[in-house]
């Protein structure tokens, strides 16, 4: 590689770990995207339940 070997796996190296934790922080930020619908489609759920109970 003409004496720039280290510079083009380095370069390479720090391209494919930013690309890794690029996936790894989007999928987990998905996860907590997802929780976090759950969790407000759960507490919504559980406020009309509340709201039925006092109508009877």
């Amino acid at each position: 590689m003409g004496g720039y070997g280290f510079y083009v796996w380095l370069s390479f190296g720090s391209c494919l770990l930013i690309l890794l934790g690029l996936v790894f922080f989007s999928a987990r930020g998905h996860r907590q995207t997802l929780k976090s619908i759950a969790d407000q489609l759960g507490r919504e759920q559980r406020i009309k339940q509340a709201q039925q109970g006092e109508m009877v």
